[in-house]
């Protein structure tokens, strides 16, 4: 059985973008593992890391992280996979960035994670031996999601990459930011295609989201409306040789 690893940023960054090929991947006999890195529940956040759940009116009491995981579990149940992994590191509201505009910033000097990030990734690349890696090239800009790029690459995987486009950023403004354009400019294009079983799969995933909604798309409806667009397509810059068995699922473009 082969095994496809997902290393997501955040906890519904993999569903939002590259949950049909994931749903595909399971159905087709993959072994799925989905790890999301930044997850750790920190006890009495203050200043804009409160901020982030009281403006999604979830109160200063409220576990937002511990919430956030359990909406995580029900979207990969709504993917048909096994359960999710989730890693104790801190998002970047609580790592010093003190405002919206600073997490699609610069990295900050004393954000050093990235050598943690790479231990963590190395072991688990040791213990899983994906046949194929999943992962962000950081459109948009959010800081965690460029120093997960970053610690993926220093971990130096031997396994062929797909580096899927962050969705909601890549539609939320006409020209979305690629701080990491370069990383992945001469890659090619390649596209994943999924039927009604697939997109019906994502949306529900998607839909477990339910504190994100609100922010991201402007609520279930247009989070329907969002999905609708992107018409069951999930494009990647491809690293490395997929193997035969994806060749009914991806294909190159352009």
């Amino acid at each position: 059985m082969p095994t496809a690893l997902a290393l997501s940023p955040h906890l519904d960054d993999a569903a939002f973008s590259c949950g049909g090929l994931l749903h595909a991947l399971g159905r087709a006999g993959w072994q799925v593992e989905i790890v999301t890195v930044f997850t750790a529940s920190v006890a009495n956040p203050t200043g804009f890391a409160l901020a982030c759940q009281t403006d999604k009116g979830l109160g200063p009491e409220i576990d937002y992280m511990d919430l956030r995981r359990a909406e995580d579990a029900a979207a990969v149940a709504a993917l048909l996979l096994a359960p999710p992994r989730h890693w104790p590191f801190r998002e970047a509201p609580h790592r010093g960035y003190g405002s919206a505009p600073e997490l699609f910033g610069a990295v900050r000097a004393e954000d050093t994670i990235v050598p943690d990030l790479t231990r963590a990734i190395r072991a688990l690349l040791a213990e899983t031996a994906p046949d194929l890696v999943l992962a962000p090239q950081g459109i948009g800009g959010h800081v965690d999601h460029v120093q997960v790029v970053r610690a993926l690459d220093a971990a130096d995987p031997t396994a062929p990459i797909l580096w899927w486009r962050d969705f909601p950023y890549t539609v939320r403004d006409q020209t979305p930011k690629e701080p990491l354009r370069p990383r992945f400019a001469d890659l090619p294009e390649t596209e994943c295609r999924f039927g009604p079983e697939g997109r019906v799969a994502k949306g529900a995933a998607c839909a477990a989201y339910a504190t994100q909604l609100g922010f991201q798309f402007g609520g279930p409806e247009g989070l329907a409306q969002r999905l609708a667009q992107e018409d069951g397509r999930e494009r990647f810059r491809r690293q490395g040789t997929l193997p035969e068995s994806l060749g009914r699922l991806v294909a190159d473009v352009g």
